[in-house]
């Protein structure tokens, strides 16, 4: 396979090296159990030998506007945790361990260079709801409620609501939202002035979607949009759960992009 050449922090990603399973078990090896030279020889050449692994990885967020410089480097340190923390005992490749922490090290990194400033108690609380909610998934078999992630935190449910919104990434206006593969609409071609003639086409197609969902439907998206009610309102307000809000919602919304 030729790559093309790029400069990434000065480094030509076409020229990047890669080592076989085989070497880097060897080099993880040594890591931990070889002299300190052998150690750090090994770890260089662990490093620089994987640099093409973080390359692939940043791709994934190319469409951010981040800089790809900055990517790499970050990239690179989750790479270096996961060669520092990387047990060799175990029968895992090293890749399906490294990935994970380089893409956790990305985003991290993204959230807190995020334009939109959340505060570190409301953070620390999403990724406690977060942690929590992994944890009885596990145990339940199914994604817990905002209820249930409420009494195993010790916190109001609205915080944890709140905190968990805080954290959804926000879409850029150069996402697609459609393509038929050939031409593709995408956010910012949605987008308009609101003295723009052709708005009102849109408000009749939307006035006649939402007469195609059903009174529930309708109640939720009300109150959610023109009220603004959490979904944990709603959901009290109504008699349902947070979750059944949620998926209602979700589906309310999918039925009137399919109509439009």
């Amino acid at each position: 396979m030729v790559y093309s050449k790029v400069e990434i922090c000065g480094i030509n990603t076409s020229k990047l090296k890669v080592i076989s399973e085989n070497r880097k078990k060897e080099l993880l090896k040594i890591i931990r159990y070889g002299t300190p030279e052998e150690q750090e020889r090994a770890r260089d050449e662990m490093i620089n030998g994987n640099l093409r692994l973080v390359l692939s990885v940043i791709k994934r967020f190319a469409a951010r506007g981040e800089s790809a410089d900055d990517l790499f480097q970050v990239g690179c340190i989750g790479l270096i945790k996961a060669i520092d923390n990387f047990d060799c005992e175990k029968d895992v490749r090293f890749s399906t361990y490294g990935v994970p922490m380089i893409i956790g090290e990305v985003r991290r990194y993204l959230r807190d260079h995020s334009p939109m400033r959340v505060s570190r108690s409301i953070k620390d609380t999403a990724y406690r709801a977060m942690q929590e909610k992994e944890r009885l998934t596990s145990e339940t078999g199914r994604e817990p409620t905002v209820k249930e992630l409420s009494e195993a935190l010790g916190l109001p449910e609205e915080s944890i609501v709140i905190a968990l919104e805080s954290i959804v990434e926000p879409v850029s206006i150069y996402d697609p939202v459609y393509s038929d593969g050939t031409d593709t609409v995408y956010i910012m071609d949605t987008l308009g002035d609101d003295n723009d003639d052709k708005r009102w086409l849109e408000r009749i197609a939307l006035k006649e979607a939402f007469k195609e969902l059903g009174d529930r439907e309708k109640n939720i998206l009300t109150m959610r949009y023109l009220l603004g009610r959490t979904q944990t309102e709603v959901a009290e307000e109504i008699g349902i759960s947070q979750a059944q809000v949620s998926r209602l919602e979700k589906g309310a919304l999918c039925k009137i992009r399919s109509s439009l």
